[in-house]
């Protein structure tokens, strides 16, 4: 059933063209004189080949229909991410060609929603934001709170975030995981 293409969404699986897509970044543009576009970026899940569309607001696009099954991520095995599924303790491998970009949002033993189509692995679905520690970042210094400078950061995943000059190594802070921005630092 088609829906409106203003609906698509990062992770999300698409049916284009007769082939399975996955949406690798979704962002509103708008030019002069013109409507608003949705460009996208799109992974074909059986090739590997990417492609940029732009979706009109009037465009129709297709969902594929998905099983959805919470699992645990367990660890990375060479060009594999390793899930378990909490149900029946089932693994299932996912390529970094599929889940790569999204996985330096995910540590170890994080529970999440793996995608399923017909039977096989496709991707994951991450939570809005994630709480994630900082493990390299340059000294922060009191006082430095209202300024809108920022710092490159390293979390604990490996992903860079630019983050406030306060913020220091080992504070835990919360990230957008649809930009990969710092949202806040988190008392936990």
């Amino acid at each position: 059933m088609p829906v409106p293409a203003t609906n698509i969404r990062r992770g999300q699986v698409i049916l284009h063209e007769g082939s399975l897509w996955i949406v690798v970044e979704a962002e509103a543009r708008h030019q002069q004189m013109r409507r608003g576009a949705l460009q996208t970026k799109l992974k074909n899940l059986q090739t590997g080949d990417t492609m940029i569309i732009r979706f009109r607001s009037s465009d129709k696009v297709e969902f594929a229909y998905l099983d959805k099954v919470t699992c645990e991520y367990l660890y990375q095995e060479g060009d594999q991410y390793v899930f378990m599924d909490v149900e029946n303790y089932e693994q299932y491998h996912l390529s970094v060609d599929l889940v790569g970009e999204l996985m330096h949002f995910v540590k170890p033993n994080t529970q999440l929603q793996v995608t399923f189509y017909e039977g096989q692995a496709l991707t994951v679905e991450l939570p809005s934001a994630v709480v994630l520690e900082i493990i390299d970042t340059e000294p922060g210094f009191r006082g430095n709170t209202a300024t809108n400078v920022f710092k490159p950061a390293t979390v604990e995943t490996g992903l860079e975030v630019k983050v406030p000059l306060h913020i220091n190594k080992g504070d835990k802070i919360k990230i957008n995981t649809e930009t990969g921005e710092f949202v806040e630092r988190v008392n936990i």
